[in-house]
């Protein structure tokens, strides 16, 4: 890592050589945020007023990154977050970001709406597997794929409930990006400066919503039958269905996408093993508080003990630490694996993993913090 260490240092020096090695409509699909963009700015910007007091004279600090989260015992305390087409980014991006989250011991969550199939990386994952659900209109389909699922290996349900409409992401549209991906001229001349992108399109092919695409019979217009793959799947998903959720998946049920603390406790009485405090990184909504804010407040409502992810701004160990101690159990980092993975591929995805620990090491080290639990006890300081 010594050499990347010089010429990469951070996911900025990451995004830069994304943006390079990938088209400009893939690259606008990956970083763009929502509207104006307030949102993605303000994650950055409260996330940055989360400070702390620096402590002196602690001596020699022996790290300890592990983690145990809802039964199992991480190598580090971050995880791999659902991108939906990761393979529109990097062809066979799902497969590497699986593999490598197995080796270095970290979950990988695949979303519905990802380029490959529960079953094309159910070999690669381990017992690290979580899967994203957007859930379907039809509750057959629905039950047909948690079986699926869980067939395959992924024993953790994370179910997203902050899409009840399509945002407008405006980059996407100024880059012709539409779904499913059509070929357009001009993204054939972005495609033909990326040519080790393109060399991998042709050997994976075009990159589809390949699980909603196996119930796509397209025989009605109708919500309940199979229509275009992207429409088979609700957003706008109701307490009824959650319910039906929890009692149709046996194993650890997270709700992603929770800002509201009455919303999260509701789901911890209904039965849910975690939420994932969110704002889809400012890709849906920006009219609504960061959710670094809102973590404390969720955390309050729950309790100590109630397993919380964080995700949404994530930039570095600083944050990392930032969120663990302002209430998260854990870390969930989307774009920042896939700066990684269409950069450097499965080199980049170690080197961003080298980043972070050794990133969260040394601002560990400034607070006299030598494992994770230490986190919670540091003073923190919060910027007006």
């Amino acid at each position: 890592m010594r050499n990347l260490d010089i010429k990469y240092p951070s996911i900025a020096d990451l995004r830069k050589l994304s943006k390079r090695k990938i088209p400009y409509f893939a690259f606008e699909y990956l970083d763009s945020g929502t509207g104006s963009e307030y949102g993605v700015k303000e994650n950055r910007y409260r996330l940055d007023q989360v400070r702390f007091l620096p402590e002196i004279l602690h001596g020699e600090l022996n790290y300890d990154l592990t983690q145990k989260f809802m039964g199992k015992t991480y190598d580090l305390p971050i995880g791999i977050a659902p991108v939906g087409m990761s393979g529109l980014i990097w062809p066979g991006a799902e497969k590497i970001l699986a593999d490598r989250g197995r080796k270095a011991n970290i979950p990988f969550c695949l979303s519905t709406v990802a380029a490959a199939l529960p079953e094309d990386v159910a070999q690669l994952i381990g017992d690290n597997g979580w899967f994203q659900l957007y859930v379907p209109y039809s509750g057959e389909v629905r039950r047909d794929i948690l079986a699926r699922v869980h067939d395959a290996g992924f024993d953790k349900l994370v179910v997203t409930v902050d899409v009840p409409e399509q945002s407008r992401r405006e980059r996407q549209r100024r880059a012709g990006l539409v779904y499913p991906p059509k070929i357009t001229l001009s993204h054939l001349i972005s495609a033909a400066s990326c040519p080790q992108w393109s060399l991998g399109r042709l050997r994976e092919g075009m990159p589809r919503l390949k699980l909603l695409e196996s119930y796509d019979k397209g025989k009605s217009s109708g919500k309940e039958g199979g229509t275009t793959a992207g429409s088979l799947y609700r957003g706008n998903v109701d307490w009824i269905t959650m319910k039906k959720i929890r009692n149709e998946w046996e194993g650890d049920l997270l709700v992603k996408g929770i800002m509201c603390p009455e919303d999260a406790l509701k789901l911890k009485q209904l039965g849910v093993d975690g939420v994932w405090v969110s704002n889809h990184s400012g890709r849906q909504f920006e009219g609504g508080p960061a959710p670094i804010e809102q973590l404390p407040k969720v955390r309050e409502k729950l309790g100590r003990d109630y397993p919380i992810i964080f995700d949404s701004g994530i930039i570095g160990g600083l944050d990392i630490i930032r969120a663990l101690a302002m209430g998260a159990d854990f870390v969930f980092l989307g774009r920042a694996f896939h700066y990684a993975v269409s950069a450097l591929q499965k080199t980049g995805v170690d080197h961003l993993l080298h980043i972070l620990s050794e990133d969260i090491k040394s601002n560990m080290g400034q607070i006299g913090a030598n494992n994770i639990g230490d986190l919670k006890s540091k003073e923190v300081i919060i910027q007006k």
